[in-house]
This record gives C-alpha cells, sequence and structure tokens, in this order.
C-alpha cells in the first residue's frame, strides 16, 4: 500500500501550481491565489532552520501578494510544523479526506451507465464552463490560470450531459498505478439523478484501461453527502490533510 508521503506526492503531480520554489526540504507553490493546493507548502522533509525557512516562506507570498499557506498532512515535516505555525497565528482551514480504493472494487460497485458520457483529453469550453461555475472563484484571469493547473499533469475529463446541456463533469489524473479523481462537480438543478456515479465510472474506465489499479479522491469533511457516495462504492479513509494560513486582507481563491 501506499504511504501518506507517496499520496502527497501523486496529489502534487496531479495538481501543478504554476511556479513551484524549494525552500529548505519545502515546496513552495504560487499560481495567483487559484485553488489553495497550488498556493500551498508542500512540506516534504524538516528544513535545519525551521524559522529561517517559515520566514523565507512568507517573503515568498507575499511578493504575490498572497497568503502564506501550508498543507498540513500525516506527512509534513517537521512534525511539530501544525503546532509551530497555530502559535505563529495560522489559522486552519479546509480540513479534508483523502480516501482511496481498489478500481477493480469501485467498478464492480457502480451501478452500469445508462446513458453516453463523453471522455476527452482537454478540457473542453462545456466541460470547463460547467467546473467553474459549480466549484470557480473569481473572474476571466483566474478560470484562465484554472486551465494551466488542470494541464500540468497526465489527465483526462468527463462530461455527462442532460437534456438541458452540461450536466456532470469530472477528472481524473494518472500517476503510475494511481488515478486521482478531481473536479467532480453537478449543476445544481440536476443533482441526486445519477450524474455523478456515471462520471466516476466512465473515468475510472478510462484509468484502468490505462493500467491504473488504485485511485484516491478528496473530500471536504463537511461534504456528507459526497462521503456516503463514495464510502457506498468502496473508498476507505486513508489520511486527511488541512490548510494553516496566515490572515492577511487578500485571501486566496479555491
Amino acid at each position: 500500500m501506499i504511504s501518506a508521503r507517496e499520496l502527497d506526492d501523486c496529489m502534487n503531480r496531479s495538481w501543478r501550481a504554476r511556479s513551484e520554489v524549494a525552500v529548505d526540504g519545502w515546496l513552495v507553490r504560487r499560481s495567483s491565489g487559484v485553488t489553495q493546493r497550488a498556493n500551498s507548502v508542500l512540506p516534504v522533509s524538516a528544513p535545519a532552520d525551521l524559522a529561517a525557512a517559515i520566514t523565507r516562506v512568507e517573503e515568498l507570498y507575499q511578493e504575490e501578494g498572497l497568503p502564506p499557506c501550508f498543507q498540513i498532512s500525516p506527512a509534513a515535516r517537521p512534525a511539530e510544523l501544525d503546532q509551530v505555525l497555530a502559535d505563529r497565528g495560522y489559522e486552519l482551514r479546509g480540513d479534508t479526506e483523502v480516501r482511496v480504493a481498489a478500481v477493480e472494487d469501485v467498478l464492480r460497485r457502480l451501478p452500469p451507465s445508462p446513458a453516453p458520457v463523453d471522455v476527452h483529453d482537454a478540457p473542453g469550453q462545456d466541460w470547463l464552463g460547467l467546473w467553474w461555475a459549480v466549484d470557480g472563484r473569481g473572474g476571466a484571469d483566474a478560470r484562465a490560470v484554472a486551465r494551466d493547473i488542470l494541464g500540468g499533469g497526465s489527465a483526462w475529463y468527463a462530461l455527462r450531459r442532460d437534456e438541458a446541456g452540461p450536466a456532470a463533469v469530472g477528472r481524473v489524473s494518472l500517476v503510475g498505478r494511481w488515478a486521482g479523481i478531481y473536479c467532480m462537480a453537478v449543476r445544481p438543478d440536476a443533482r441526486r439523478r445519477g450524474h455523478a456515479t456515471e462520471v466516476l465510472r466512465a473515468l475510472l474506465v478510462g484509468a484502468a484501461d490505462r493500467g491504473a489499479r488504485h485511485t484516491w479522491l478528496q473530500v471536504v469533511a463537511d461534504n456528507a453527502a459526497a462521503l456516503a457516495l463514495y464510502e457506498r462504492v468502496g473508498f476507505a479513509d486513508f489520511s486527511r490533510y488541512h490548510y494553516r494560513v496566515h490572515p492577511a486582507p487578500r485571501a486566496s481563491r479555491g
């Protein structure tokens, strides 16, 4: 089984920031404030001088007009980083569960799809429009940055339509034998009609065809409906992370 640190690396490779700067064992990710993951530090290993590293991180984010932000998982180093940041006034945000499953097991549990789902190797305008309408933050410039982030890894995109147009979308990113599920979004008036499960099946069928054997996804801890769906189809709790964000006048988008 994969370790928490290895899965952190898979998640980073699946959602690449526009800019990545190494700071003494940490990866400082910056993307104009678009999505928190792409604008946070991945603390891979403990720096020689913790205080100096934090100060440098703060400088790098302030250069971009962004609030300093750290992604804290069980693999974050040093182990006391979360408490150190809390003591410096960093606020806790975005408590998120990471769930994993065997691709074959999930596909066995998902119902057959009664309708076609379009799958492409790039996000088309309809796909991007629906995802951004449901989960996006900001205007045209932010949407352009988001498109760059989406294109930063090996991924493909599923779109399910209904009589009213694009109904649900999702993205899968492949890292070795692991497939990461991202950007699951359903048009508000089309929810609870099975569209999400159809998109998930299409993504995982494609991942299996490309050699994926295991899959992960991230769910905000208070999203009870999504957690219930993913547990029902075989995703088990594996890890979690949250962010530590320094209070600042401008907040990160996404």
